[in-house]
């Protein structure tokens, strides 16, 4: 199953989610009163939404996530590296690190997961 597309201000709703998850709706209502400034009509609208497009389910009023953070993190990574570097990671690491915007112990990390990813981890 393809991770649905999630927009800027839901992600900001799911970011809640997930950290509260299992959560009373009108309980998100008000977390997203409170951090994101919504009305409880934005609230309740964004539920549904969600809801429809398979990314949350909403049960006897009880919110949970029926995608991870990190698989939507992926997807997003995915559709830019498709849009903005036609597919190919080299360049986007390249675009991304051609500023020294990464640091020793990120150069560390990065080389860990590819070792892990050669010897067949993930």
């Amino acid at each position: 199953m393809d991770t649905p597309k999630i927009f800027e201000s839901e992600y900001r709703f799911c970011l809640i989610l997930w950290e509260q998850e299992p959560v009373k709706s009108s309980e998100l209502v008000r977390l997203c009163q409170e951090r994101l400034g919504w009305k409880p009509t934005t609230t309740y609208t964004v539920i549904k939404r969600l809801s429809e497009r398979g990314v949350v389910k909403n049960e006897n009023s009880v919110v949970t996530a029926l995608v991870s953070r990190e698989q939507v993190q992926a997807a997003e990574i995915e559709e830019l590296v498709e849009k903005k570097f036609g597919g190919s990671l080299p360049a986007f690491v390249a675009a991304f690190t051609k500023h020294g915007r990464i640091t020793e112990k990120e150069i560390d990390q990065v080389q860990r997961m590819i070792d892990r990813f050669r010897e067949g981890g993930t």
